[in-house]
């Protein structure tokens, strides 16, 4: 029992956007005291959310090997639970990854301005590592392959390259911060993506 109580629980805001994780204990808490709601899928696609009474009576009529006994009743534990208060999503600075350096740039080239696939763009130090350059918001741009062949190891002003905006940490924005070796339950696919585009990234880059 101690095992089922332990595990995974997503947390939804009342918008049904990701804000947290916590541990089943903790969800079922705020389920009895209807600070919460568990969420529901249907074969259809669609979700629905029960209260503590209606998800009692759910965990009764179709016993499920993930629940839990008390003193006068079985309950089965919730994969996903929505808030029904809070609305917010916690502010936390911007994590610097891959994904959100894609995004802040508009996975558009920072030196020729064409739009790319991910897949065929770079991470360029603007400038270069061995001049002292840092890994850092206000140093790491978008790039071309082709451009970033031809900047190579140089600064934009010696391969005669301009940018089109100066690179700059980006104002808060929502991304749910989740650890990378969380084993991510099949029920949270729909409201989550974890992906090597949400790794920190630091100076191996």
């Amino acid at each position: 029992m101690s095992s089922l109580l332990n595990l995974h629980v997503l947390v939804l805001n009342r918008l049904w956007q990701a804000v947290n994780v916590c541990t089943a204990r903790r969800a079922l808490t705020l389920l009895f005291q209807g600070h919460a709601q568990a969420v529901l899928g249907n074969p259809d696609g669609s979700f629905e959310t029960l209260s503590f009474h209606e998800w009692r009576d759910l965990s009764e009529q179709e016993p499920h090997p993930e629940s839990v006994q008390t003193i006068s009743f079985r309950i089965r534990v919730p994969r996903v639970i929505m808030l029904l208060v809070f609305d917010r999503m916690p502010k936390k600075e911007v994590k610097f990854t891959r994904h959100n350096i894609f995004e802040r740039d508009h996975n558009t080239c920072q030196y020729c301005g064409r739009i790319c696939d991910r897949t065929d763009l770079n991470l360029d130090h603007v400038i270069p590592r061995d001049r002292g350059g840092p890994t850092s918001w206000e140093n790491i741009v978008c790039s071309c392959i082709e451009c970033n062949t031809r900047k190579a190891n140089r600064t934009p002003q010696e391969a005669a390259m301009r940018l089109i905006r100066k690179p700059r940490r980006p104002k808060w924005r929502p991304f749910l911060q989740i650890h990378i070796g969380l084993r991510c339950h099949d029920s949270w696919r729909h409201f989550i993506d974890l992906a090597y585009w949400n790794v920190e990234l630091g100076e191996d880059l």
